[in-house]
């Protein structure tokens, strides 16, 4: 089976150091240039199984703000970070929000819960910054 040579820059760290991850069969079977376990690890990931931490805005009803700002709290996977923006659209919560509360606790199913990263109190009663 033929290897793929993938380069990555590493943003594990302010070093940013780069290097290149060869796989074969969808493993990762050597890496070269890298000058620490964490842009390894990154590295590695970023080849055979990316991800991102996910942040959007879900409706708000009664609040003092109409959009509400959402957070993944791990990251989800890379070619699923579409279908979860997607499905926060369709989310509308009513204030008082507080910042930490759980707007979805397992999204798609892939056991990442969404939490409020801010909070927004009931219209005219004003809203914490």
């Amino acid at each position: 089976m033929a290897s793929e040579i993938h380069p990555i820059l590493c943003i594990g760290c302010p070093s940013g150091c780069g290097g290149e991850v060869v796989v074969e069969d969808g493993k990762v079977t050597e890496m070269r240039g890298f000058t620490c376990d964490k842009g390894k690890a990154y590295a590695a990931e970023e080849v055979v199984a990316p991800r991102r931490m996910v942040t959007t805005t879900v409706r708000v009803r009664g609040g003092g703000l109409p959009l509400l700002p959402v957070v993944s709290e791990q990251p989800v996977p890379k070619d699923r970070v579409l279908d979860c923006v997607s499905q926060l659209r369709a989310v509308e919560l009513t204030a008082p929000i507080a910042a930490g509360d759980v707007v979805v606790p397992d999204l798609l199913g892939l056991g990442i819960r969404f939490v409020a990263s801010r909070s927004i109190g009931a219209a005219g009663e004003g809203y914490p910054l």
